[in-house]
């Protein structure tokens, strides 16, 4: 299959919004989205294109973290692809492309809650591991790789206020 890695256009929103939907018992994956782009708080957001039809889509914000430091850290959240498309590779794809691009954006660090099992293939570990706690109190699922050879700080990370307003 020769999926096509793409940075999401405008004309790319309807698609991601039905991909969210389908992929979420909810729909606060897609209003999450939706604000996150309101309110400017998308530093990336790529999608995954197969045959002209958005079949994947990952997105990353920004996070901070308390005591402040001066590394910079991205959320990834959410990371959906089309039920028809799993187990294909196609979330492998977004996500390592975009780890790759917020390097080249120059994030030091990624974080994100979600499946050990899968995101440790990427590089994920455990965040607890290196004194990183997150605003949820959740341990396992909060992970975080390093994209620089910086030094990750113990403390607190909180991902932006839009994160708050919805119950994913």
């Amino acid at each position: 299959m020769n999926i096509s890695i793409q940075k999401e256009l405008p004309e790319h929103n309807h698609a991601v919004h039905k991909i969210l939907t389908t992929c979420f018992r909810t729909d606060a994956e897609s209003k999450l989205v939706a604000m996150l782009r309101i309110n400017d708080k998308v530093i990336l957001s790529l999608v995954a294109v197969y045959n002209r039809e958005v079949v994947g889509h990952v997105m990353f914000s920004p996070v901070t973290t308390s005591p402040s430091s001066i590394i910079k850290g991205l959320g990834l959240a959410p990371l959906a692809v089309k039920p028809e498309y799993q187990k294909q590779g196609v979330g492998a794809q977004l996500v390592r492309e975009g780890l790759s691009m917020c390097a080249e954006l120059e994030y030091d660090y990624v974080v994100l809650l979600g499946d050990p099992n899968y995101y440790q293939r990427f590089g994920f570990s455990k965040a607890s591991d290196f004194g990183i706690q997150n605003e949820y109190g959740v341990d396992n699922p909060f992970m975080v790789i390093k994209l620089t050879d910086c030094n990750l700080e113990k403390g607190l990370i909180k991902y932006c206020p839009e994160f708050s307003l919805f119950s994913v």
